[in-house]
């Protein structure tokens, strides 16, 4: 059997960032092709989270991204280097299983798969300027932005109305963290540099409720490690029929999750093996109503840790 090696142009999202909210400084702005790539690892405890978008608009402008949090992250530089590190250990991994006779598959297609408003933080990361605020109501919310793009010159500035409504949603389940970053676009697309936040989750968390207020389709591909294996009843968030796999999850030993990145490999405490995939999820914007919420501790309709 041959092997289709996976690449990076898979891991790809159209039109907006599909785990933010956007605010552009100028609101007759158009944003274009945004492309977003991220890997989540999630031990049980805690989540690490390193992502990096491709984005550009109709003209220079700054956006103003919001990403809600179960807790407050840890926010550092991202190794970008790591979404090809991971693609080329699950090629990898996945070669040597062809060529050792496993039937590998992916749920993306019938025929087997040929492998292949407090301030608890402020700084500037590469091409991104980061905050991060306690938000205990929509009101301080909305206070803060206004505040914030006030002192950034915005003339008139406005939340819109729909994006208002789902932070408030967000706040009444108890995500009162809310990391914003500010990004300088120009009107030629280009890669920013990757952030890493790390914070406590008693489930894998990946917000996509924020995105309800964008129009269109769009595609998330993400990384996903995890030190077990996922079951549907895991699920709350995001429908398991809705995510689809690349191929089959592939196990790390510690010598290849030490390869792929120290810090991973001591954030999943070896010496479990871990599960490495990619997972796709798709549809329309206006259609994610939940977040995925993956984990044991998944049972209600939020999960804060407390």
């Amino acid at each position: 059997m041959r092997a289709t090696i996976l690449s990076l142009s898979m891991l790809s999202a159209a039109v907006v960032c599909a785990d933010c909210g956007s605010i552009p400084f100028n609101r007759f702005v158009k944003l274009f092709e945004p492309t977003q790539r991220a890997l989540i690892a999630w031990n049980g405890e805690e989540e690490i989270l390193v992502y990096t978008t491709d984005l550009y608009a109709s003209e220079p402008t700054k956006v103003l991204e919001v990403m809600p949090l179960p807790s407050e992250p840890a926010i550092t530089n991202g190794d970008k280097t790591i979404f090809n590190r991971a693609t080329d250990l699950i090629n990898t991994i996945r070669i040597n299983q062809v060529n050792n006779g496993f039937d590998i598959f992916s749920e993306s297609s019938p025929e087997p798969a040929r492998p292949v408003a407090r301030v608890t933080f402020h700084d500037q990361i590469g091409a991104h300027d980061i905050s991060v605020i306690e938000a205990l109501s929509g009101e301080r919310f909305a206070a803060w932005v206004n505040k914030y793009l006030t002192s950034m010159n915005v003339s008139n500035p406005q939340i819109p109305a729909p994006l208002q409504k789902v932070v408030e949603e967000y706040i009444a389940d108890g995500y009162a963290w809310f990391a914003f970053d500010v990004v300088s676009l120009s009107n030629t697309p280009g890669s920013k540099e990757a952030i890493q936040l790390r914070f406590k989750t008693p489930a894998l968390y990946y917000p996509l409720r924020i995105t309800r207020v964008e129009q269109g389709q769009t595609s998330v591909e993400l990384l996903i490690l995890t030190d077990k294996l996922v079951k549907t009843a895991m699920c709350l968030g995001i429908p398991r029929a809705r995510i689809k796999l690349r191929h089959t999850p592939v196990t790390l030993d510690a010598a290849q999750l030490y390869s792929l990145s120290p810090e991973l490999h001591a954030f999943m405490s070896p010496p479990k093996t871990p599960s490495l995939r990619i997972w796709h999820i798709n549809g329309r914007l206006d259609s994610f109503d939940k977040d995925l919420l993956i984990g044991p501790a998944a049972t209600t309709n939020h999960v804060v840790a407390r």
